[in-house]
């Protein structure tokens, strides 16, 4: 069902006073994450009360998915009851494996969002171990009624639209799609594109499948220039949410590093999942678990983008791709098994993570076409690079994509084990070391859909926050 957003209030009030108990407020928690490539530190920032119901899924508040570089608690202090729990991974850790960590340090804000309790809580952050399991980092006492709470909101600066409504927002994946470098001039573009972008998202498994699982609402606030920012062109522009082009150096990567500016957007809809919607041409985005994901939505590639980042912000999926735009070339000999649930380091071969999808007839490690791949990548990496120096039209990239990807599904195509569910070799950004579950997803190449393990992952998340029981 799509509604306008002269709908958006009585919709709203029915969604959240449906048949059971009134959600509680949505606490959030902000705190800054800092350090360098050697270390890292936490502190709180301030504590806010969102203007909105919490709209997150009361039969769910315990996360066993195990993924994420970070997870957080909401412990009762009295008896020690871990009362809400999730996964999540940060941008800090993005930047942690950068040059520059080895030189500065540098905090980024961040934020943890969890249903208001009824007295003071004891809100703990564990990080990933050598062992890559979860070790206490730090924690914080919140008192919900203490007076540094900020509580006073303003009206809000803009209506969330109501994409796709099928229910209460308790037992649905609440996607909030939030665009950023749109006038006010461009908001019948902005809801076109984003009405677009759902009717993608939902055309690929297993979202297909599940689209009753979901609510979509889009918000967009006004910004004085079209566009967002991209430095390396030397363009700069006002934005709403903070996001541009260029981030840590990578043409392609667009993230916010505005936490704050973000969250005070995104607080005025509800909201378990939220993609950040670029005005722009330029091919571009980015995803971060339990954070965010952005995509470039005038691009020719933005349906492929869209879905492949909120892949990495929904589900914790890792990139299987190593060719771009990272160095192959690498050797890679991980001591550990990685957390995502799409890679894996095959430290031993007959306990594979998605052992039971992989059939006797399947060899471990399984064979794929890998050096052709790698001889074709060369040209094209050598070629993308000269086009982005070239300043060419986005055009001239955009086929360059198309090129690749045509090369990549005829090669693919041929290849005996081409259906199979194995461990094929080249993933996690490297040649070698890690491994991928089959020979093409939508997490390697611009294909057009998710691998079978990818979307199993994918669907025990929808789980999390729609299952009634």
């Amino acid at each position: 069902m799509s509604l306008r957003t002269s709908a958006i209030v009585p919709l709203l009030a029915l969604a959240l006073s449906a048949a059971h108990a009134a959600p509680p407020q949505t606490l959030r928690v902000d705190i800054q994450h800092g350090g360098d490539a050697k270390g890292e530190h936490y502190a709180l920032e301030r504590v806010v009360v969102e203007p909105l119901p919490w709209p997150g899924n009361p039969a769910r508040p315990i996360d066993a998915t195990n993924r994420g570089t970070q997870k957080f608690e909401v412990i009762d202090p009295d008896s020690g009851r871990v009362l809400y729990s999730r996964g999540y991974s940060t941008v800090f850790g993005e930047w942690q494996t950068t040059d520059e960590a080895k030189e500065m340090q540098r905090s980024f804000q961040e934020s943890l969002r969890f249903p208001m309790p009824a007295k003071p809580v004891l809100v703990k952050v564990y990080n990933r171990d050598a062992g890559n399991g979860f070790a206490s980092q730090w924690s914080v006492r919140v008192d919900p009624q203490a007076l540094d709470v900020e509580r006073a909101s303003r009206p809000a600066p803009a209506k969330p639209i109501a994409i796709r409504h099928n229910g209460d927002p308790a037992h649905k994946v609440d996607l909030l799609l939030l665009g950023d470098g749109y006038t006010a001039g461009e908001m019948k573009k902005f809801e076109a594109r984003a009405r677009a972008l759902a009717d993608r998202l939902f055309a690929v498994s297993p979202f297909k499948e599940r689209a009753a699982d979901f609510n979509v609402w889009a918000l967009a606030l006004p910004v004085p220039e079209s566009g967002v920012s991209r430095p390396s062109t030397g363009v700069h522009h006002v934005s709403a949410t903070g996001a541009r082009y260029d981030i840590f150096g990578s043409e392609r990567y667009v993230l916010t590093l505005d936490n704050r500016a973000f969250r005070e957007a995104a607080q005025y809809a509800p909201y378990d999942a939220v993609e950040i919607m670029v005005n722009g041409e330029t091919y571009g985005g980015g995803g971060i678990f339990n954070q965010f994901s952005t995509v470039a939505a005038d691009n020719d590639w933005r349906d492929y983008v869209f879905v492949h980042e909120f892949g990495h912000h929904f589900a914790g999926l890792a990139d299987e791709y190593y060719t771009s735009p990272v160095e192959y070339a690498a050797v890679d000999t991980p001591r550990v098994e990685p957390w995502e649930p799409n890679v894996t380091a095959l430290l031993d071969p007959r306990h594979l993570k998605w052992q039971d999808r992989v059939t006797a007839a399947t060899p471990v490690p399984t064979p794929w076409p890998k050096a052709q791949f790698e001889a074709h990548q060369r040209d094209v990496q050598a070629r993308r690079k000269q086009l982005r120096a070239d300043r060419r039209p986005e055009a001239e990239m955009s086929a360059l994509f198309r090129e690749e990807q045509a090369y990549s599904d005829a090669l693919f195509a041929e290849a005996p084990q081409r259906n199979a569910i194995g461990a094929f070799q080249g993933a996690n950004y490297s040649a070698t070391g890690y491994y991928r579950p089959q020979m093409q997803c939508m997490m390697f190449t611009r294909a057009d859909a998710f691998c079978d393990v990818c979307a199993h992952a994918i669907d025990q998340i929808i789980d999390l926050y729609s299952a009634e029981n």
